[in-house]
């Protein structure tokens, strides 16, 4: 009987062993085709970043001296003034720091560079992940090489980006390698390939725009709220309260942030060709793209949670002046680059929030001094 048995049991085993083989082929086919359309896809992700990386870095060499308002536009005879001051390489271990740079490009002539918006600056230490996120006030007065004395925004327009990356280099006394340039149209294209933010809106904030016909007013109610690209932009330039650019630019880096933290979720992974190549066309940088490469993976692994984001000059180094009839922020360069480094080493806290009101809203005329 036992024997029986067995030999039942053996025989059922073998009973229909080319359905085994069948389903055996079956399996392997299945994951033959599950890795090849990973494949396919993971080649088309690295085709999109590629492309997408060579076009904006590309635009530096391919401006005629010519303007439309976007990106890759910043006339050639303004880069020429600032060729001499070259940005240090980038060897990949060090903290390397991005000059965010945002154009207000509206009405202006042919030749003629757009106006600098805001000013921002990302930091990130390789070794440690930690990323900062800085608003420099664009009214600080320093000094630009080459320029003599002025506010920070008009290094820019004086000798292109690579002027203003000096600028802040010399300034904050840290290297500056890299620039990243957009305008009102890039900001708009990236916040709506990405979904639009969720974000908490501190007050109703109203304000008649009447260039482009009304097109930037803005018009916002306190509370939580989906914005997507044009409301996002009325959301960070408003300014005309109080604390006017103060609080401005706490909200940009508060922004900016959220815009980290949904860039690093699932979801805009899986969109990421299509953002890329939404907002290539609002986009310069001197990045290369072995270098956005590396920054893409560095970027990802410091967590958007724990960026540290602060206001420079920070609030209690911030000295407000008069010079040549313009209301200035200034701060002691010595103080303003120790406090930098406290800031990266963690002995020092950092400023997210305005404490006192910013200069009276005074035209803004240039306040060159002689060089």
């Amino acid at each position: 009987m036992i024997l029986y048995f067995c030999t039942k049991k053996k025989y059922r085993s073998r009973k229909h062993p080319g359905k085994e083989r069948y389903h055996v082929k079956i399996i392997k086919r299945t994951l033959l085709l599950i890795g090849l359309l990973l494949f396919v896809v993971a080649g088309y992700y690295t085709y999109s970043f590629y492309s997408f990386a060579k076009n904006i870095s590309d635009k530096q060499d391919s401006v005629e001296g010519t303007t439309t308002g976007s990106a890759g536009m910043i006339p050639s005879s303004v880069k020429q003034n600032g060729d001499k001051y070259q940005p240090p390489k980038w060897e990949g271990k060090q903290r390397v720091n991005i000059l965010l740079l945002g154009g207000d490009s509206r009405g202006i002539a042919k030749n003629e560079l757009p106006r600098s918006d805001s000013i921002m600056l990302a930091s990130i230490d390789p070794t440690t992940k930690k990323a900062y996120l800085f608003s420099i006030l664009r009214d600080t007065y320093v000094k630009i090489p080459g320029e003599g004395e002025d506010r920070i925004n008009t290094a820019i327009t004086a000798g292109g980006p690579n002027l203003a990356m000096k600028t802040v280099s010399d300034y904050l006394g840290i290297p500056v390698q890299y620039y990243l340039y957009t305008d009102f149209k890039g900001f708009i294209a990236l916040v709506d390939a990405i979904g639009g933010i969720d974000i908490d809106v501190e007050k109703d904030m109203k304000y008649s725009d009447a260039e482009d016909d009304h097109l930037y007013d803005i018009n916002l109610k306190k509370g939580m709220q989906h914005l997507d690209g044009k409301t996002a932009l009325q959301y960070v330039r408003f300014r005309h309260d109080a604390l006017s650019d103060f609080t401005r630019t706490e909200r940009q880096r508060k922004f900016l942030t959220a815009v980290a933290h949904k860039m690093q979720s699932t979801m805009s992974l899986i969109k990421l060709p299509r953002i890329l190549s939404s907002i290539d066309p609002y986009i310069e940088t001197n990045l290369s793209v072995t270098d956005m490469l590396k920054l893409g993976s560095l970027a990802y692994d410091a967590k958007a949670d724990g960026i540290i984001t602060s206001q420079l000059p920070p609030s209690d180094l911030l000295v407000e002046k008069n010079i040549h009839g313009a209301s200035v922020i200034t701060a002691d360069k010595t103080q303003m680059q120790k406090y930098v480094r406290d800031l990266f080493a963690g002995t020092a806290e950092a400023d997210t929030g305005p404490t006192k009101p910013s200069p009276s809203p005074t035209p803004k005329t240039s306040v060159k001094t002689a060089k």
